[in-house]
């Protein structure tokens, strides 16, 4: 049968909660809103876990459910509110590529220290590595043109 309206608000009221799947959602927005508070981003790094809740594996799968359209639209606006970017590696790539960019026009040329840090990022280490990509033949076309730009 059906539970009287009555009972059903004195059991919510006392904090009984119908649908678990979207309070376990909730949770985990909750979550990653405070996150994104305290680091300014919702970049969590895959293997984060934060009150008992494993974050960074969270937004890997819902990242890998927008990839093959299986995750709800109202979700996905939801997070994306939130200001969860889904392609990571292509904004990591552009925030290395503006702090080379900021370290030629401070020194003039972009010949990078192999042990080159800013702000905790190993910039001669990435530009290294953009260069061997290269000549790999691995490097994304765009990104070399917009390495070559700036004189790498």
């Amino acid at each position: 049968g059906k539970l009287d309206p009555i009972y059903e608000k004195k059991l919510e009221d006392i904090g009984v909660v119908w649908n678990m799947d979207l309070e376990a959602w909730n949770n985990v927005i909750r979550t990653l809103k405070g996150y994104k508070e305290r680091k300014g981003d919702c970049n969590v790094p895959n293997k984060h876990k934060e009150n008992g809740i494993a974050l960074g594996q969270w937004l890997t799968n819902q990242r890998a459910k927008k990839r093959k359209g299986e995750l709800d639209a109202h979700r996905e606006k939801q997070l994306e509110d939130i200001g969860v970017v889904w392609t990571v590696k292509a904004e990591q790539w552009g925030g290395k590529f503006q702090l080379l960019v900021g370290f030629q026009k401070r020194e003039g040329h972009c010949r990078v220290p192999q042990t080159y840090q800013v702000n905790g990022i190993k910039l001669g280490t990435w530009l290294n590595t953009q260069r061997i990509n290269k000549k790999k033949g691995e490097l994304d076309a765009t990104h070399e043109e917009q390495l070559e730009d700036i004189g790498v």
